[in-house]
């Protein structure tokens, strides 16, 4: 029997950003800049994503003028730049775990509004591509509907009066800095969720920081919990990434006594984007050899603080060699939980052995076995 959770705070509806919270907005930022800021002759490095979480688009496209040193003012920037932006919002795909947390709280019933720095007519424009999210919310705000955009809790109070709630029964979820920020100043609960890796600790205000949505417990806070946990896995809409297999850090079956078999991550950056850093499990193809169960890593390795995101697969299978430049085809088709530091290597290897039995006992449900006869894995 597993010891319930302590109650964190009672609260009766949810409020959620949108960027970065519920859709990948960043992604599609790179894209545009990418292609923009060449016309200036300039390269787009990414540094400025961190700058830019959670501000308004005004803000946001002073920052990059300033930063580049563009000859145009905000204004005109702005209005160069929103056409191709908006161009783009048909491809903004869904965060990990958001459809399903829009789902599960529209079926309990639990009021939800929608507030974010962008433009009301921007926030009506992205969701409009994603079916059932705009009928989900009660109350839809937009940054041009306040005085002030976050870090002002204004938003957030406009939010909580429309749902007809006190802001202290409203829980917020959010993605960046100023979301959280203004969350407290309005007397919300505030769980983050944060959109730029590895800055964990810069959230401290939060009420609780969460590696993705993924990760969300509902009944802390006293709302309906999620009931699709099988196996200790969470299934997943399959993804399907390959490659030949590489020499990874020489530490998986040195260090942890674990023989990994590691893929590039070129090709596979807007996969990486997307899928939260954590343990999955699913089925691996090898050419030469057959299809075995594995259980995997995203992510940067806490432990050894890895300054990349990493895909390494976990066979469970003993090998009795290497099969390094072989074709590895993998499907992952189930989460099992977020990265984590660990104080020792013992006490990482103990859960990553604890990863591979979950791993070994789950794929063998019907719901996840079904995609070892795939035709993806026999291709090989």
């Amino acid at each position: 029997m597993s010891i319930a959770q302590p109650l964190k705070k009672l609260v009766s509806g949810v409020i959620l950003d949108l960027d970065g919270t519920l859709i990948n907005t960043d992604g599609i930022v790179s894209d545009v800049l990418k292609v923009f800021l060449v016309k200036y002759g300039k390269q787009w490095d990414g540094r400025e994503a961190q700058k830019i979480v959670g501000k308004t688009p005004l803000e946001e496209a002073a920052i990059i003028v300033e930063d580049y040193k563009l000859p145009c003012a905000t204004e005109d920037f702005v209005a160069e730049i929103y056409p191709m932006f908006n161009d783009q919002c048909c491809n903004i795909k869904a965060l990990p775990g958001a459809n399903r947390l829009i789902k599960h709280l529209r079926s309990h019933g639990v009021p939800m509004a929608l507030a974010s720095n962008s433009p009301r007519a921007s926030i009506e424009s992205k969701i409009s591509y994603h079916q059932g999210w705009k009928e989900s919310f009660s109350v839809i705000i937009g940054g041009d509907e306040v005085k002030m955009g976050k870090p002002s809790p204004e938003i957030f109070l406009e939010a909580a009066k429309r749902l007809n709630m006190e802001p202290s029964s409203c829980l917020v979820i959010e993605d960046s800095v100023p979301g959280v920020t203004a969350g407290k100043g309005a007397g919300t609960e505030v769980v983050a969720v944060p959109s730029i890796p590895k800055q964990t600790h810069l959230y401290t205000s939060a009420d609780e920081v969460i590696n993705s949505l993924l990760d969300l417990r509902l009944e802390k806070w006293g709302l309906p919990p999620f009931q699709d946990w099988v196996e200790g896995t969470l299934p997943l809409e399959p993804w399907y990434i390959g490659g030949p297999v590489i020499k990874g850090y020489g530490r998986g079956s040195k260090v942890l006594g674990i023989p990994t078999a590691n893929l590039s991550t070129k090709g596979y950056s807007s996969v990486l984007s997307e899928l939260p850093s954590g343990v999955y499990v699913g089925w691996a193809g090898l050419s030469t050899r057959g299809i075995y169960k594995m259980a995997m890593s995203i992510g940067w390795n806490p432990y050894f603080n890895n300054s990349e995101k990493t895909i390494e697969p976990w066979l469970l299978h003993e090998f009795d060699e290497d099969f390094y430049g072989e074709e590895l085809r993998l499907v992952i088709v189930g989460y099992i939980r977020p990265e984590k530091n660990f104080p020792t290597l013992e006490s990482l290897i103990a859960k990553i052995l604890d990863d591979g039995k979950i791993a070994e006992r789950a794929l063998d449900l019907p719901l996840y076995s079904k995609y070892k006869d795939g035709s993806y894995l026999k291709n090989t």
